[in-house]
């Protein structure tokens, strides 16, 4: 248990000060660029870090390989290449999508190049989160952390490089943020030692579909989170909009409590496993769930009224005057961020209870409604995109809400 506890204070730690490094170097860009440049890169990095956040099941799925092959004492097999294999090309197919030319002039308002380096970096990307699977799988901790954080640093690194060089234009800080994709060349040693490309595979066609449905409820989940500002530049084609950077800037400062999230994320599956064995057990989770739902409408209700009266300044103390935002839009975001943390705790209560599906139903409700907000909804771009983020959210956890207290509802019947 020490040993554990010693293990999840590292992972902890390197993620937290990887995404931390990954915020101020969002921040020192937003300085640095003007605020339409600005709204042009947020578009790049929601793109370049949705193909991320995709390829994340590779990793979980990697990892799960590789635990099994090290409580039997060997090394991962072929199955951990096949599952890297594919989730590669997926990524490599849906970054040549952002080539085709109407696609790349709405998603990076004519700057086709971070096309490109959003190409190489989502498959740079496709390779360290296999080798962060092996390296985790085999219980090689430190070395998990350690590309955890290089990959953040080498990015700040690369681009006060870039600032001392006096290059600090939309492109050398976009092709910066792609460096750090490749991290893993710094572990690909300590990696390969945990491989047996001999060893025994899985025949491709199940392998294939099952890659396929879980990197797309990835897509779903990311296309709200860290891809938001790619879609809203897709589907709005207002990308180089600089009310969009502000907006984008604000988003930034209102998701900062999500971090906080992750170790929460982590310890709510087993707690939900163990809470579901018998009849209190699930009583008490339901009135967990119950509490926790309602906790959450109060604290983004708070927080809606606290953002929209300071928000606009705390944005422009961070970024700077020309970032300029209305109290409403960040009241939005504020009520959006909590929402969002409710709607990603529920959704780990079903991974617990092996309902996937279900899962993919939530995500897809939430990408879908933030969508047709954008499209459909009227009034400008920046009111549409605030609407989304907010809208979605909220209409996502009640959904999930439902499925989770259904479920407890039901299997309360069956005991009785």
């Amino acid at each position: 248990m020490r040993t554990l506890g010693r293990s999840l204070g590292t992972v902890s730690v390197a993620l937290l000060v990887g995404t931390a490094l990954g915020t101020l170097l969002q921040i020192g860009s937003g300085r640095l660029l003007s605020t339409s440049d600005f709204a042009v890169f947020n578009g790049y990095w929601g793109v370049l870090f949705a193909f991320g956040a995709a390829v994340g099941p590779i990793e979980q799925e990697v990892s799960r390989l590789s635990a099994h092959a090290a409580l039997r004492g060997e090394r991962t097999g072929f199955q951990a290449v096949q599952t890297a294999l594919v989730g590669g090309l997926i990524v490599a197919a849906a970054a040549l999508l952002t080539l085709v030319p109407p696609i790349s002039d709405r998603l990076f308002s004519g700057h086709g190049v971070l096309g490109i380096a959003a190409l190489v970096g989502g498959l740079g990307f496709a390779v360290q989160v296999t080798v962060r699977g092996l390296l985790i799988g085999h219980d090689h901790v430190r070395a998990y952390g350690g590309i955890v954080v290089v990959e953040a640093a080498a990015r700040v690194l690369v681009v006060g490089g870039l600032l001392a060089a006096g290059l600090t234009g939309l492109v050398p800080i976009s092709v910066a943020v792609a460096v750090g994709s490749f991290a893993w060349l710094f572990f690909l040693f300590s990696a390969k030692k945990t491989v047996d490309p001999r060893a025994g595979g899985e025949p491709w066609g199940p392998l294939v579909r099952r890659v396929v449905v879980l990197m797309f409820g990835a897509a779903l989940t990311a296309s709200v989170l860290t891809g938001y500002p790619a879609m809203v530049n897709l589907l709005t084609g207002d990308g180089a909009n600089p009310a969009l950077g502000a907006l984008f800037a604000t988003v930034i400062v209102a998701r900062a409590p999500l971090l906080l999230l992750q170790p929460v994320q982590a310890m709510a599956v087993p707690m939900v496993v163990r809470l579901s064995q018998d009849e209190s057990g699930a009583n008490r989770l339901r009135s967990l769930l119950v509490k926790g739902t309602a906790g959450a409408v109060v604290l983004g209700g708070l927080g809606a009224v606290v953002g929209g009266l300071i928000g606009p300044w705390l944005v422009r103390v961070v970024y700077g005057p020309s970032y300029v935002v209305t109290g409403w839009a960040v009241a939005g975001l504020a009520w959006s961020s909590v929402l969002l943390g409710a709607t990603l705790l529920l959704a780990a209560v079903l991974v617990a209870r092996n309902q996937a599906n279900l899962v993919l139903v939530v995500w897809a409700v939430v990408a879908g409604t933030s969508a047709a907000t954008l499209l459909f909804w009227p009034g400008d771009t920046v009111t549409r995109a605030v609407l989304g983020l907010a809208i979605a959210p909220t209409i996502g956890a009640a959904c999930a809400c439902a499925f989770v207290l259904h479920r407890g509802a039901s299997a309360s019947d069956r005991s009785g």
